[in-house]
C-alpha cells in the first residue's frame, strides 16, 4: 500500500485472499454505518435499500446487533445503542497514533494558549483522535471521534494536499460539496486550487468555512519514512487571531511539533 493510499483509510481496502474474507462480518459492518443523523431509526426496508442488502438479511443482521446489544428495537424500527461507541473506543485505546501525538500536542497547547488536534481522513470526512486538554476555561477544538466534512476544516486540505494529482480529482469528484457559511468553498475547481496551494506550502488556512467565528489552521503529520499518518491543527476565535498572526506564530510552532513527532511515527 502507498503512501497516498495511506491517508485515506479504511474505505481504500486491504488487499486479501478472497478465501480470507468474511462476508458476513462485511455486512454487518456496512449495517452498522447506514446509521446517520438523518437515518437515525430505520426498518429493516431503509437498511436494505442503503446497504444493498436484501430485506431478510438487513433483518437479521440487526436482530443480531440487537442481540449483542448493539441496536434496539421496537418490533418494527432499529437504532443503534451507545455500545457501539466501544468500536471506536477500542481504537483509540489501543492505536500507536493517538498516544504517540498526546504528549507533544499537550506541550504545543500549553506554548500556544490554544487547543491543538490530530486528525486522520476516513473517506470523505475528518476524524479526530487526539486532542490537548483544554488551557483555556472555554476552548475551541473538536473532541476525538467526531467527524467533519473534509472539506470545511484544515486538517482536510492539508491531508488532501498529499494525494497525487490523480487521486485527489477522484476524490473531488466523488465528494459532496455541501455549504456551511457563506464562506464555504463547493466549487470543486476552487477546492482543487487550494489544495494544490497547501501542498506548495506545506500547511493550510481556513477561515469561517465551518461557523462563522472561526479559523483553523493545519498541515500534515509525516512517519519516519515520509509518508503522510495524519494531520495536526489548532482551530481558533476570528475575534482573537489574524491570518497573520496565524502565519507568524502558529505555523513555526505547528512545523516545530510536526518535526518531532516524526521519529515516533
Amino acid at each position: 500500500m502507498s503512501a497516498n493510499d495511506s491517508v485515506l483509510g479504511p474505505h481504500d481496502g486491504f488487499p486479501i485472499d478472497p478465501k480470507d474474507h468474511i462476508e458476513g462480518l462485511a455486512r454487518g459492518l456496512s449495517v452498522i454505518e447506514a446509521f446517520d443523523a438523518a437515518n437515525a431509526r430505520m426498518s429493516a426496508s431503509d437498511v436494505a435499500a442503503r446497504t444493498g442488502l436484501s430485506r431478510t438479511a438487513a433483518r437479521r443482521h440487526l436482530l443480531t446487533l440487537c442481540h449483542h446489544g448493539y441496536a434496539h428495537s421496537d418490533g418494527k424500527l432499529f437504532w443503534l445503542t451507545a455500545r457501539v461507541l466501544r468500536l471506536g473506543e477500542s481504537f483509540l485505546d489501543a492505536a500507536h497514533l493517538p498516544r504517540a501525538v498526546q504528549p507533544a500536542i499537550e506541550h504545543l497547547s500549553s506554548r500556544t494558549g490554544e487547543t491543538v488536534n490530530v486528525c486522520v481522513l476516513d473517506g470523505h470526512d475528518v476524524v479526530y483522535i487526539s486532542r490537548s486538554n483544554s488551557p483555556r476555561l472555554v476552548s475551541v477544538g473538536f473532541y476525538p471521534g467526531l467527524r467533519v466534512p473534509a472539506h470545511v476544516v484544515t486538517p482536510g486540505v492539508a491531508l488532501l494536499s498529499t494525494l497525487d494529482d490523480a487521486a485527489l480529482r477522484r476524490w473531488v469528484g466523488e465528494h459532496r460539496f455541501t455549504a456551511f457559511t457563506s464562506k464555504t468553498v463547493t466549487d470543486p475547481q476552487q477546492f482543487l486550487q487550494h489544495v494544490r496551494a497547501a501542498r506548495e506550502l506545506g500547511y493550510w488556512i481556513i477561515e469561517e468555512h465551518l461557523d462563522p467565528a472561526l479559523l483553523g489552521v493545519a498541515m500534515t503529520l509525516r512517519n519516519r519514512r515520509g509518508e503522510p499518518v495524519a494531520a495536526i491543527g489548532i482551530t481558533l476565535q476570528m475575534r482573537a487571531w489574524s491570518r497573520e498572526s496565524v502565519i507568524a506564530k502558529l505555523v513555526p510552532a505547528l512545523s516545530e511539533t510536526a518535526q518531532s513527532l516524526r521519529p515516533l511515527l
